[in-house]
Order: structure tokens, then sequence, then C-alpha cells
């Protein structure tokens, strides 16, 4: 066959496109898509046409050319797909450093050292081990107000430990 259709051929071509654009729905809910599957569709067609073997089916011919066009780019899209949110390193946003957590509790276990041993022990009970203040004078065998202004007292110590580390 030429490759030039003949006008017979020509006429079924347009004649199916309807028919092309209704089986391009099934593969695409966008008209969009649907009409460039089409366009694509036809124009292998025509790039194709001296493949086509007279006295077959020129309708179904056409339409494995979409359902094989659809399906390419279809691994093709897939193949180039991002990857999911979550995969992606540049949509993760930053991580904080463990390094300085690391070195914040380096600085309070020195300045928890730095305090005298009645405060250091106050803090251990309460704040550490997460005794009540009811358990915790119980141990300590003092009133629960004891405990609180020991607490109080031993707090603002070591903050000022943390504050200033070279100080006591």
């Amino acid at each position: 066959m030429s490759s030039m259709p003949n006008e017979r051929i020509r006429a079924e071509i347009v004649d199916y496109m309807p028919a092309l654009r209704a089986f391009a729905r099934t593969f695409h809910i966008s008209a969009s898509d649907a009409d460039d599957l089409v366009q694509e569709t036809l124009l292998k067609t025509l790039a194709n046409l001296d493949k086509f073997q007279e006295g077959t089916n020129l309708k179904s011919w056409m339409f494995t050319i979409m359902r094989n066009t659809f399906c390419t780019r279809a691994k093709l899209a897939k193949r180039e797909a991002p990857g999911r949110d979550e995969d992606c390193g540049a949509l993760a946003g930053s991580t904080p450093a463990k390094q300085e957590w690391h070195l914040r509790g380096l600085e309070l276990e020195q300045a928890l050292a730095r305090l005298s041993p009645a405060s250091r022990t106050i803090i251990e009970v309460v704040a550490i081990e997460g005794a009540t203040y009811e358990a915790a004078a119980a141990r300590l065998r003092c009133a629960v107000g004891t405990v609180k202004s020991r607490l109080n007292r031993a707090r603002m110590r070591l903050a000022a430990e943390v504050d200033n580390p070279r100080s006591g």
C-alpha cells in the first residue's frame, strides 16, 4: 500500500473518530487526556498505514494501537513517577541535630554533680525518678512542704549551674 491512504481508508478513519473518542474515555476521565490519546492514535495510524493489511478490520487495528499507546504511556508514567511523598527527601523537612541534645544532657549532668548532696537528692527523687511530693516526703522523712521548698531551691541552683557552669 502507498504511504498516502486512499480516499476510502481516509473516510473510514474519519468515521471511526467518534468510536475512538468513546474508547479513549474508557482509559481517561479527563476529556483532554482522552482527546490527546485519540490524536496520538490517529498519528500512529497514519504513520503506520503501510503496515495495515487490506481486508482486515481497520477499527480493531486502530483500537489496538490506542490500547497499546495507553499501556506504553502508563508504564512510562509509573517508571518516571517521583514516588511517595514520604520517600522524598526534599519534602521530609529538617531533622534536628542530636549532638546539641547530647551536649545539653552532659551539661545538665555536670551541673547536677556540682549541687550539694541534699539538692541533688531531692531533684533525683522528684524530678528524675518521678516520685510524688508525698512519697518523697516519706522517703526523706520530712514534711511535704519541706520537699516542695527544697525542690524549688534545688531547681534554682541547678538552673544557675547550667547558665554559669564555672560557678560553684
